[in-house]
């Protein structure tokens, strides 16, 4: 990915621990490094196909001015997040916010924290079997849409699937969702959490029936595991209801660790 970097720039702004940094504030230093696909404006010489870095400049001075935090941690986070959402061209930030006049009290040349931030694409799949099915989809959709960490890019057709599971219960209404986040993957698994318990979801039997289910299938190219949360989700290669939905949207899209496409674990499970 192509990169815009602005180097050294130069804020007066107000954030620090103590009071007197606050009341007084001090000079903090900016470097950024932009990620985003330089080649439109390359080939067209046209600036709105690329980002103004003087615009980047002003609104991340306006931002920490505008703002007062304790922690340059924080500082760093936010403005960075605010970036990112005010430049949609821009995939990805570095973002290092340097302090060379922090009150330590022993010689030093600076302080700083970096931080990496980006916009992830991730697939969920979406599923009810009880109630109005369609209406508790319709409406986990939209409230994912006002979400301003998360940017619905697809949504698949809904399919009538038969139960899976074993449990005796009523046909589910299956689909599934492309959107782009700047949560983590816990992060935006507590967002379907939320989503779901808005929809009074109740996780009384295992493969029961549900009033919403969201499970997070993709998130870029991760595989990753810990006590709440696996990725890729373990079990979509035997669901006929995630496969056809993904199908929808990304058919050549290969999983992360068999390599196979949608379309070709569709078909080996078609084979099954």
């Amino acid at each position: 990915m192509d990169k815009i970097k602005i180097t050294g720039l130069k804020i007066f702004a107000h954030h620090g621990v103590f009071e007197e940094e606050t009341i007084n504030g001090q000079d903090f230093y900016v470097n950024a490094v932009l990620y985003l696909d330089c080649r439109p404006a390359g080939i067209t010489d046209v600036l709105e196909k690329s980002v103004h870095y003087g615009e980047v400049s002003l609104f991340v001075t306006k931002f920490l001015q505008e703002h007062t935090y304790k922690l340059i941690e924080t500082a760093a986070e936010q403005t960075t997040k605010a970036l990112l959402l005010a430049f949609p061209l821009i995939k990805k930030v570095e973002f290092e916010l340097c302090k060379p006049h922090a009150p330590i009290g022993l010689p030093f040349e600076n302080v700083s924290v970096t931080i990496e931030r980006g916009w992830h694409t991730a697939y969920v799949a979406v599923g009810s079997n009880m109630g109005e099915k369609e209406t508790y989809i319709k409406d986990a959709i939209e409230q994912l849409e006002e979400m301003e960490e998360i940017k619905i890019e697809k949504v698949s057709d809904l399919i009538v699937t038969k139960p899976y599971g074993g449990v005796e219960q009523d046909d589910f209404v299956n689909g599934a969702i492309k959107l782009y986040t700047l949560f983590t993957p816990n992060e935006l698994l507590d967002a379907l959490h939320l989503v779901e318990k808005y929809a009074k979801r109740e996780r009384l039997i295992h493969w029961g029936p549900r009033t919403l289910d969201l499970d997070i299938i993709f998130y870029d190219d991760l595989v990753y595991e810990n006590d709440e949360l696996i990725i890729p989700h373990v079990d979509m290669a035997n669901r006929d209801f995630v496969l056809k939905p993904l199908l929808d949207l990304c058919p050549n899209k290969r999983h992360p660790i068999s390599g196979l496409t949608m379309t070709q674990l569709y078909e080996k499970l078609e084979e099954r």
